[in-house]
């Protein structure tokens, strides 16, 4: 969700068709890439690194995706290609705790793989806006998450499901990414209680609490 970088933008890299010893390529090459961020970070990623790990010559690399940017863009790319649904589990808190534990393992796997993504975002307007398409993505998807609860009468009526899901989860990233903070295992449920009592009090809805339909 990191705006793009100024600048003139690389074309997009065009896409490798699908199927057979393209897609086996295209797995393998993906793979290096996020072994080789997560042990040397967006300063040690290279072409010809990705390439020797992939066990594919560097051209085949430097023709589908020119240059590191577009394979950090392809990496985030096929992280929205999957049938990843949020967990259901009758209970909003509950949801949101799911959503959260998925966060904080991701957050706080060795090697950080996902972190070193999201700081490369920074440095990469090709990574920032495939970033901010899968971010965009997962959280159009954790939507039915709010329309679940809405459903069950557990949020007042208006509630808006992005601002409910963005404070449900924004607490992880500065506490875990921003801060710096070790992992804490009871983070994602007390981030999610707060976000759902808030939500109950009608804190998402267009007047807020006072205002809340």
């Amino acid at each position: 969700m990191t705006p793009p970088t100024s600048g003139p933008k690389t074309p997009p890299a065009p896409r490798p068709r699908p199927g057979g010893r393209t897609a086996r390529t295209r797995r393998q090459v993906l793979d290096a890439v996020l072994a080789e961020l997560g042990a040397h970070g967006y300063d040690g990623l290279t072409v010809e690194a990705v390439a020797a790990r992939a066990g594919v010559h560097r051209t085949t690399v430097y023709r589908r995706w020119r240059d590191v940017g577009g394979l950090l863009a392809d990496v985030l790319d096929a992280a929205g290609a999957d049938d990843w649904a949020p967990p259901d589990t009758g209970s909003l808190e509950d949801d949101l705790t799911g959503l959260n534990d998925e966060i904080h393992d991701a957050l706080t796997a060795r090697p950080p793989v996902v972190p070193a993504l999201i700081a490369a975002s920074f440095r990469s307007p090709q990574a920032a806006e495939a970033q901010r398409r899968l971010w965009d993505e997962r959280y159009a998807r954790c939507e039915v998450v709010v329309d679940r609860a809405l459903a069950r009468g557990d949020l007042p009526r208006g509630t808006a499901p992005r601002p409910l899901l963005v404070a449900a989860t924004a607490p992880l990233y500065h506490q875990l990414l921003l801060l710096g903070g070790a992992p804490d295992p009871h983070l994602p449920r007390r981030a999610a209680r707060v976000a759902a009592l808030a939500g109950a009090a009608g804190a998402f809805t267009e007047g807020g609490p006072a205002g809340g339909v």
